[in-house]
């Protein structure tokens, strides 16, 4: 832990606070103790710069547990540029043989690195990281090296096959985000436990509804969905039917967007009659549109943390009689998804509503669908 002076510690502090609003301020006191005064300007430069909010707790996130790490393991904060013996060290910490750790306690993590992280929150599972994180993780840290203008070893031949090594060596099956998609089945029994009119049961039928027919749209585009990035449209007139409510919703800067981009999708029929019952019951006519609803009743004025949509997903998913552990709230977008595959809407039609970018990606659900029903699937 950083030993500077209240003072420089305070001083710390209140410059976290003039960028509150996209860090993770609920450790907000051990950022600061965390961070260096140059690592904490440069993030204050980023939201000046207009960095996304996601993309920017991300990084705060990533830069905070190096910082943690460097600390326990070597007693110093992290150097800037880093030799490319302490990033193969990072490599041999994170990815290691849980099978020989159990005959060479040497082997991984050291012990004492183990304990101080495992103390501070850092590290909650036990074994080996993914290598998806520590690959996440090193990018961060050459992209944080290169904005302070250093060049840094992140394409050493020796990094680079250490990785490959370490990975081959420790195989892990990719994991879904969650476990099992939210398909129309599904979602129609997740609804179902919203049978009230109370403002919890209003709120999450719109919830569920609102991101799974936007697309799937991510809970973090859910939870900062504000009242003026919502447009009513012309209602939809589909075979001399009642006309649809219909709405757009711009997204504005996404995730795998440019960013200049002003990412645009629809809702039509239930959904926004869903999203205007919410908002008529709780009376919002500005800034965030789903809130917080405490036990008495009273709706907060502070948007919903993003963990709670993926709190509440697995709470529905419970009372509706299914296993809550498969799945969460990224299944709302993996199963819109399955179930355009399954309706046989085409794939850059769907995509155009789930504003993925990445054709493979998005095929994955897709192809998953259609192979289970196809011939090759049932030659027997």
């Amino acid at each position: 832990m950083s030993t500077d002076r209240p003072a420089e510690l305070a001083a710390r502090v209140a410059t976290l606070d003039t960028i509150a609003a996209v860090l993770p301020m609920d450790r907000r006191d051990e950022l600061a103790e965390l961070l260096t005064d140059q690592d904490i300007e440069t993030l204050r430069h980023l939201v000046n710069q207009g960095m996304g909010a996601n993309t920017l707790r991300a990084l705060t996130s990533d830069l905070a547990y190096l910082q943690a790490w460097s600390l326990a393991a070597t007693g110093r904060s992290l150097p800037w540029p880093a030799p490319e013996a302490l990033l193969l060290k990072f490599v041999a910490h994170h990815l290691w043989d849980a099978e020989k750790r159990l005959t060479d306690p040497e082997h991984g993590m050291p012990a004492d690195v183990d304990d101080k992280l495992r103390i501070q929150g850092f590290l909650r599972t036990v074994g080996p990281h993914a290598p998806d994180t520590v690959r996440r993780r090193l990018a961060t840290w050459s992209t944080l090296t290169k904005w302070r203008g250093h060049v840094g070893a992140f394409s050493s031949p020796a990094l680079k096959s250490a990785i490959r090594l370490a990975v081959r060596a420790t195989p892990r099956p990719k994991r879904r985000k969650s476990a099992k998609s939210v398909t129309g089945d599904i979602l129609s029994k997740l609804i179902g436990t919203c049978r009230s009119d109370n403002l919890r049961d209003v709120r999450d039928r719109a919830i569920l509804m609102v991101a799974f027919a936007s697309g799937g749209r991510r809970r973090s585009e859910i939870a900062s969905l504000r009242i003026e990035q919502l447009q009513p449209e012309e209602p939809i007139q589909i075979d001399g039917a009642p006309p649809l409510p219909s709405l757009s919703i711009h997204l504005g800067r996404t995730k795998t967007s440019g960013a200049q981009n002003d990412e645009v999708v629809y809702l039509t029929g239930h959904p926004v009659e869903a999203l205007n019952a919410w908002l008529t019951a709780a009376k919002i006519d500005k800034d965030s549109v789903f809130r917080a609803i405490d036990r008495w009743g009273n709706i907060s004025q502070r948007a919903l943390d993003p963990k709670a949509i993926n709190d509440f997903v697995k709470q529905r998913a419970e009372m509706a009689g299914l296993d809550p552990n498969n799945f969460s709230a990224h299944g709302l977008r993996s199963g819109y998804l399955t179930e355009a595959a399954n309706r046989g809407i085409p794939l850059p039609e769907a995509m155009e509503q789930s504003r993925h970018r990445s054709v493979q990606q998005a095929s994955e659900y897709f192809n998953s669908a259609t192979r289970r029903s196809g011939k090759a699937a049932r030659l027997l």
